[in-house]
């Protein structure tokens, strides 16, 4: 398959195992935008903590650095997705640790419940589309 040559894929080398196991990009740079692939609260070494809160805080940091690998930062957001296991139940919880990271003016956000997600124990994914300050 060829790619549009202006489509660049942002690598972070310490987490390059995610990518390499399930055959996907995390960030992709195209037409002034950064598309984040789903972010959850795994560890690097693969594991995911019971604990929803320490999770939560997590995916955002996995967020930060997939940003800032690609020069740009959580202000630079535009459209967040957030798919929930438990959505009502972690709700609370979850939206502590957005409060934490995601600042105002707030990006476009839909959270959806799900059934189960890839990993298993991970209860959010959260995918964005950031604005490339390039």
């Amino acid at each position: 398959m060829c790619y549009p040559p202006s489509m660049e894929h942002i690598i972070v080398p310490e987490l390059r195992g995610f990518e390499d196991r399930w055959t996907f990009s995390h960030a992709v740079r195209h037409g002034g935008l950064l598309h984040l692939s789903g972010v959850t609260g795994t560890r690097a070494d693969g594991q995911v903590v019971s604990d929803p809160a320490e999770q939560f805080e997590q995916v955002f940091r996995h967020l930060e650095l997939y940003l800032r690998a690609a020069g740009a930062q959580l202000t630079d957001i535009i459209e967040m997705t957030s798919y929930h296991v438990g959505l009502r139940e972690h709700l609370d919880a979850f939206m502590a640790a957005k409060s934490r990271h995601i600042r105002h003016p707030y990006p476009a956000w839909s959270a959806i419940g799900v059934a189960e997600l890839i990993t298993p124990g991970a209860l959010v994914e959260v995918r964005v589309i950031a604005a490339d300050p390039r």
